[in-house]
């Protein structure tokens, strides 16, 4: 007894591949590969849309012209810009630079607390920089010192022609009369009558009178001294030398009658014992 071999999984699959194709040989499907699709580049006649990117970019190339820098673009885009991503600050920052290698737009305020809001506003800015303008990197924002905006001669604001007026009348001055300038000097020298109340005014005065009075008693005025006599304190030493004197004439006084009383007790009690 003979035992087959055992098939390998790659002789399984060219069995399982050769009864596909004779399969589909007896149904009469096809086995060819289908062809690939060739599309054909049609050429625009100038009626088909067209993208706006595209039709400036073309516009361009026909007319020789180079794609302005990002620099330009952000410059004269600044004023859209800033509306978007601060419109408090429009019309009040204008932006005089911009370095491409670096990516530092330099812009001036009109006033200090614009250039606060700008410099906390910096990264909207920055970002809506980049996003209106493609290419720009925009990555820093440096604010100058603040000075008044100058207006370009494009978005200056020409003012109106001056529109011929119709000639004026001449106007007849008459020489016043002698009676009305004499009321006008007098006028002018009269005094001025007065809007104070008398009643108040005598009030107030017999107030300050009472002040004065007052302030007078409480605090006294030291007596005038005369020129020739001696300083206070002169006076005041000459007053204790007195007093000192008389002080010591009264003790001398005092302890000449003391011995002379204790004399006489002595002698009396001499002669008593005699």
């Amino acid at each position: 007894m003979t035992t087959e071999p055992e098939l390998s999984g790659v002789d399984l699959a060219r069995q399982a591949l050769a009864a596909a194709r004779e399969a589909a040989r007896k149904t009469g499907a096809s086995t060819r590969k289908p062809k690939r699709r060739t599309s054909t580049a049609v050429r625009r006649d100038g009626r088909e849309p067209l993208g706006l990117g595209s039709a400036i970019s073309r516009m361009m190339t026909e007319r020789g012209m180079a794609v302005p820098a990002a620099g330009g673009n952000v410059l004269a885009t600044f004023d859209a810009i800033l509306t978007a991503a601060v419109p408090d600050l429009a019309d009040r920052v204008q932006a005089v630079g911009f370095d491409a290698g670096t990516g530092r737009l330099d812009v001036i305020p009109d006033a200090p607390a614009c250039g606060t809001k700008l410099r906390w506003s910096a990264p909207q800015l920055i970002a809506a920089a980049n996003e209106l303008v493609p290419g720009a990197n925009v990555r820093a924002l440096h604010v100058l010192a603040p000075a008044p905006l100058r207006t370009s001669p494009a978005t200056a604001v020409t003012d109106p022609a001056p529109q011929p007026s119709a000639p004026a009348m001449p106007v007849e001055r008459r020489t016043p009369s002698e009676g009305y300038r004499r009321a006008i000097e007098a006028h002018r020298q009269a005094t001025r009558p007065t809007r104070a109340d008398p009643h108040i005014t005598a009030a107030v005065e017999r107030q300050t009178a009472a002040m004065r009075e007052l302030s007078r008693r409480t605090f006294p005025e030291p007596p005038t001294v005369p020129a020739d006599a001696p300083a206070p304190i002169e006076q005041a030493r000459t007053q204790r030398r007195r007093q000192a004197a008389a002080t010591e004439a009264a003790a001398l006084r005092r302890a000449r009658a003391e011995r002379a009383g204790a004399s006489g007790r002595e002698a009396s009690a001499a002669r008593k014992s005699a």
